[in-house]
């Protein structure tokens, strides 16, 4: 019972937020109102503070099976829910919402770096590595915030000024280029093996969720998809590593690349994708080839000031982990940032009311997401 009742209150909560209070109309604003309830809350914890209590004396494997039985009854409460039969049309999940014969481009910008400590530099020691390392990075922390603090500031848009956040975005262009100069004028990428990058990414954590989520949708026989990464990595050997160690060698990436000679780096790097614009470019090119068999759906998945112009370009852009920088230049040219649980609440009444639902891009509006679980329950339900 603990984990029901748990997610019962959490569920309805969330809901009771977005209701009009005075609308009595809703069907199920009984089942809310007990749900979102003090009463209920208080119940629940009683039930969560009984079942610690009874768990203090367990061992550690016996601990583990209540956590495994807890898991499983929320997941069996979960798949409850989404095997009920609905009524009227929906917006979620994507992936049986699109018509079969329509087709969805998947972009996201992952946050991934290559740290040079994984590998051997041949022509430097260890201690001027460390030290020209941490000098570049200081110098691009402060760079960075003095270019933000010159193109934010003033009075904000009231509506997206797209024009107005692409020429403040060409600021930020020129200082990655200048930044990525130094990077190379420095020689901490030279003496590089190809076999120890490939074996750092292999390493790399990334976001909680994110791994899980690309196995599932290449696999998801429902879904019509390509799937692309667009990256300032220096590397693409780094990233394209780092998906396959976890099975997914589906996704195309489009980022900058080391060159090699007999598989050691020259410390040159081929700039392909150094700015917002050139990952807008990038990411316009992408469309144009895949229009070419149709208009298809995109999502677009990103966090940083980089991603900002392909957010607002694809016809649905989320933001997940999000830069304060992002946030900052958003609000300062008349980007909304929406959860997306409320969006999609707002975009389900707009198609019982009118019949119909068009994600658009340029639409001014971003959907913030907290974790991949929330992209994963939108885009392929549970």
């Amino acid at each position: 019972m603990a984990p029901c009742m748990r997610l019962y209150s959490s569920i309805s909560r969330e809901i009771q937020a977005l209701l009009v209070p005075d609308d009595r109309s809703h069907i199920y604003k009984k089942w809310i109102d007990s749900y979102s309830s003090q009463n209920f809350e208080e119940f629940a914890f009683q039930i969560e503070d009984m079942l610690d209590k009874l768990s203090i004396c367990l061992t550690g494997e016996e601990l583990e099976v209540i956590e495994k039985l807890y898991h499983q009854a929320m997941k069996l409460e979960a798949d409850f829910f989404s095997t009920q039969p609905i009524s009227q049309q929906t917006i979620v999940p994507l992936a049986r919402v699109l018509d079969p014969a329509e087709e969805i481009a998947i972009i996201t910008a992952p946050k991934a770096d290559l740290d040079g400590s994984e590998t051997q530099i041949t022509r430097m020691s260890s201690a001027d590595l460390r030290s020209t390392w941490n000098f570049l990075s200081t110098q691009y922390a402060e760079e960075f915030e003095h270019c933000m603090e010159s193109i934010v500031g003033g009075r904000q848009a009231e509506k997206l000024d797209y024009e107005g956040l692409r020429n403040a975005l060409e600021h930020v262009a020129e200082f990655e280029k200048r930044a990525n100069t130094r990077v190379i004028n420095s020689g901490v990428l030279k003496g590089l093996h190809l076999e120890d990058i490939n074996r750092a990414g292999q390493r790399l954590i990334l976001q909680e969720g994110c791994r899980e989520f690309f196995q599932k949708i290449v696999t998801n026989d429902t879904l019509k998809a390509e799937f692309h990464i667009l990256s300032y990595c220096w590397c693409g050997d780094f990233i394209r590593s780092a998906f396959s160690s976890g099975g997914v060698d589906e996704l195309e990436v489009h980022s900058n690349e080391l060159t090699y000679e007999e598989s050691v780096t020259t410390g040159d790097i081929v700039r392909k994708v150094e700015s917002p614009m050139e990952k807008l470019q990038t990411f316009n090119d992408i469309l144009n080839e895949c229009n070419k068999e149709g208009r298809r759906l995109t999502v677009y998945i990103g966090g940083a000031v980089g991603d900002l112009l392909c957010l607002l370009q694809a016809d649905i852009g989320i933001v997940i982990s999000s830069t304060p920088s992002l946030r900052r230049l958003g609000d300062q040219f008349g980007v909304s940032f929406v959860p997306l649980f409320s969006g999609l609440v707002k975009k389900q009444r707009e198609l019982v009311e009118d019949g119909s639902c068009d994600w658009k891009g340029l639409s001014g509006i971003l959907y913030t997401v907290t974790s991949w679980d929330e992209i994963h329950a939108f885009i392929l339900g549970s």
